[in-house]
């Protein structure tokens, strides 16, 4: 799972590397959370976005992960999205 941010929005995708294929992505940007955007802490917006994602990858069956921060640190808005993806049922 791939995770970027930028200071408005943040994308997570999930990829196969062998493929080249993205298998699932969310984002702010996504039709499905803009019909229920979150308001508030951009904490919150991305625990909204790593659940869509986690969701999303159990209703294709994929249960595992491998986390890619794209040099972001761990916390934040990469941890809440992971965290809320980990809640979904992805394993990391």
């Amino acid at each position: 799972m791939s995770v970027f941010r930028t200071a408005n929005h943040i994308y997570a995708q999930i990829v196969d590397d062998t493929q080249g294929i993205t298998l699932v992505s969310a984002s702010t940007l996504d039709k499905e959370y803009k019909k229920n955007p979150v308001t508030g802490k951009k904490q919150e917006i991305a625990k909204a976005v790593g659940n869509l994602i986690g969701k999303r990858a159990v209703d294709k069956g994929i249960t595992k992960v491998v986390l890619d921060r794209n040099g972001f640190l761990y916390h934040g808005r990469i941890k809440a999205l992971s965290d809320a993806a980990r809640e979904a049922g992805l394993l990391f």
